[in-house]
């Protein structure tokens, strides 16, 4: 399941930045259709086609998205990752072995 909406994800991402750079460029800064779609169809219509295909993948890029973290969050054994947290945190034994009783100290003065 992963994998596939991995790889719908990468179309749908790959067509959406073909899309956009299709589109007019009134800065000149992205686009690559700058006079229009030729003689098909008008330049206001390739507009209008061309913003409902990036609203259309846009829409799918963020359901995608959210699927995506949806399968992530759950393994294949159907628990969230936040079920394995610990309630404390493990303690270290920091003493050594015979020597519990025994703490160092400070030579006296003399």
């Amino acid at each position: 399941m992963m994998t596939v909406l991995l790889i719908v994800h990468l179309l749908v991402s790959a067509g959406l930045v073909g899309v956009v750079l299709m589109q007019r460029s009134d800065g000149g800064a992205l686009g690559i259709g700058g006079g229009g779609a030729g003689g098909m169809m008008s330049s206001r219509g390739a507009a209008n086609i061309l913003t409902r295909t990036t609203t259309i993948l846009g829409a799918a890029f963020f359901a995608n998205s959210i699927l995506l973290a949806i399968v992530a969050g759950v393994d294949a054994q159907g628990q969230s990752v936040f079920d394995n947290i610990e309630d404390e945190a493990p303690v270290m034994d920091l003493t050594l072995d015979g020597e519990e009783e025994d703490t160092p100290s400070l030579p006296d003065d003399e």
